[in-house]
């Protein structure tokens, strides 16, 4: 079987960038005071670009990621996904873009449990209306691309660590988003394994063409990703 996926053709609107961040703020109040995360950062992510944020803890990287991908609001600034302005979308709105166009990776897997590798992948497409035969296809082709299509019909317990992540990277592009957003993916890797999980994770979202942002506290991939953005006192720096 061959290795590339078929991905459907992404809604460039008018050569729009695929992710853009527009002088964010965002505050969470602490008793009588508030504690500002984002002070006017902005950020703007291509089609196929892989984009490191980096930061101390505390820094707002998780809270920026957030807003990224439609799970909070910002208190003021602008998020465009794709050609779309977020900020008059109600919340069902928000929800079928976020399900249409956002794939998320975690540090934890957070696969099913109870389902194969294969139907992991299987649920988020037949949710989003795929059919059977179709999402299969698709679900199969992922799997070889990280390299695990012999273990296709292992549940998550009897993969290993950096085989569930690799599953993890492949679910969260099963539905073809035009954004990867992915906090610390590799943070729980021991560095071999997180080596191979990278190259995994960088190979999907180069052929699929995908726009990603990858928060992470390791240097040496960081260095590897196209750009480094840094957030410092709210702001987003270009490193």
């Amino acid at each position: 079987m061959s290795n590339s996926v078929v991905t459907p053709p992404k809604d460039d609107a008018a050569s729009a960038p695929m992710l853009r961040l527009s002088d964010v703020e965002k505050s969470f109040s602490q008793g009588k005071s508030a504690l500002h995360v984002l002070r006017g950062a902005s950020l703007t992510i291509n089609a196929g670009e892989m984009v490191a944020l980096v930061g101390p803890s505390g820094s707002g990287k998780s809270t920026l990621l957030n807003i990224a991908g439609l799970l909070e609001n910002p208190d003021r600034g602008a998020v465009q996904v794709g050609g779309t302005h977020t900020a008059r979308l109600s919340s069902k709105q928000r929800a079928k873009l976020r399900r249409q166009s956002i794939g998320f990776v975690f540090q934890f897997h957070r696969l099913l449990p109870e389902f194969s590798a294969l139907e992991n992948l299987l649920i988020p497409q037949m949710l989003a209306g795929l059919p059977r035969d179709e999402a299969t296809t698709r679900a199969e082709q992922l799997l070889a691309m990280v390299q695990l299509a012999d273990r296709a019909g292992h549940r998550p317990g009897q993969l290993s660590g950096g085989e569930q992540q690799r599953v993890a990277i492949a679910r969260a592009v099963s539905n073809a988003p035009n954004i990867l957003l992915a906090d610390e993916p590799t943070g729980n890797l021991d560095p071999e394994t997180a080596a191979d999980v990278f190259s995994h994770l960088t190979a999907i979202i180069r052929n699929t063409g995908t726009a990603a942002l990858i928060v992470t506290h390791n240097t040496e991939l960081a260095k590897k990703m196209d750009r480094v953005v840094t957030i410092r006192q709210g702001e987003i720096l270009e490193a």
